[in-house]
């Protein structure tokens, strides 16, 4: 009998319509276009405007999206998994909801979060489940409602962080396919340089940390890109002389995207090509645990069976890593 290996098999995305543009920053804070283009590569980034909608919508959407085009029947789903930062509240969890509101009524749920590495650490999650045998679909959902942890008078994080959301579902493969190794890694000694404080059990929210904008995400820059170079690229590195790939038997490096500057910093370090780099953050900005099932989204016509996909992410916390997966499809016009 064939070795279970875990493979994406369907994908699905979802942004909000509302577009804030660099052009709309310049008159928000003390920035303009170039300087935010310069430094991140970021154009615009979408923003979820509806009162009271939060991350499940995001990713209520995202998976019905998927849904449809799979024409999954959501009652066959074993496991729905969402890997947020931004949850609706601190319980019930954002995944028990969006299970409930897409039909997914034979499925247990739960969140998982680890920043900007959620989604790739939920792909090892995900993965694990599949290769025990004891599940057949799980679906991965990455989604964050960044806006609401944003203080918009903040240069450093306003420029950067946008809200979306983009599913996966994984499914047992004997073809070899799917997920190959993997590279983890976390250290709490950095969750100082970015964290979002307030809210937590250790860090109660009170009239004066809201009076004083406690309650917003904070990042020391300069720290956070020095160590989002080292790591998310190291990582990647590592997975390529632990499986004996060079450059030529990758096919796309599907990088979180945080800074245009730390994912080319990653492409040199594994020496591949522009055309092997998945990039959109020009249009979406960093949208946290969604930018990496976004990415597989926008690319899913270019991707062909057997492609060998590097993922790396890097988060707070420090969180970082990398993943090796085949890719298990071609689309077609029916997929």
């Amino acid at each position: 009998m064939s070795k279970i290996s875990a493979a994406i098999t369907a994908v699905g995305a979802y942004v909000p319509e509302f577009v804030l543009t660099n052009a709309m920053l310049e008159n928000m804070v003390e920035t303009n276009d170039e300087w935010i283009t310069t430094r991140t590569g970021i154009k615009e980034r979408r923003i979820l405007k509806a009162e009271g909608k939060g991350t499940s919508f995001l990713a209520i959407k995202a998976a019905q999206n998927l849904i449809q085009k799979a024409s999954l029947d959501p009652a066959t789903i074993d496991l729905v998994i969402v890997a947020t930062a931004t949850p609706d509240m601190k319980a019930a969890s954002t995944a028990s909801y969006t299970s409930t509101q897409i039909g997914a009524t034979n499925a247990f749920s739960y969140d998982m979060d680890s920043a900007c590495s959620s989604f790739l650490f939920g792909m090892s999650t995900a993965a694990s489940y599949i290769e025990s045998g004891r599940y057949k679909k799980i679906l991965l959902i990455g989604a964050d409602k960044m806006s609401s942890i944003v203080n918009y008078k903040d240069r450093a994080t306003c420029i950067i962080f946008g809200d979306g959301a983009g599913a996966v579902l994984f499914e047992p493969n004997e073809e070899n396919l799917g997920l190959q190794d993997e590279y983890l890694r976390t250290d709490g000694s950095g969750r100082s340089f970015l964290q979002a404080t307030y809210g937590g059990s250790s860090h109660p929210i009170t009239h004066d940390v809201l009076d004083n904008g406690g309650h917003y995400a904070f990042q020391e820059g300069r720290t956070v890109f020095k160590n989002a170079v080292s790591n998310m690229a190291g990582a990647a590195v590592k997975i390529l002389e632990r499986n004996k790939l060079t450059k030529d038997h990758v096919q796309w490096l599907a990088a979180h995207q945080a800074n245009k500057r730390i994912i080319d910093a990653t492409a040199n370090r594994m020496g591949l090509e522009d055309d092997k780099v998945m990039l959109n953050i020009e249009k979406y900005g960093n949208t946290t645990s969604a930018t990496l099932p976004l990415l597989i989204n926008d690319y899913e016509d270019q991707l062909k069976k057997g492609d060998n996909i590097i993922f790396a992410a890097f988060g707070g916390g420090f969180s970082w890593g990398a993943i090796y997966l085949k890719w298990a499809y071609t689309k077609t016009k029916t997929n």
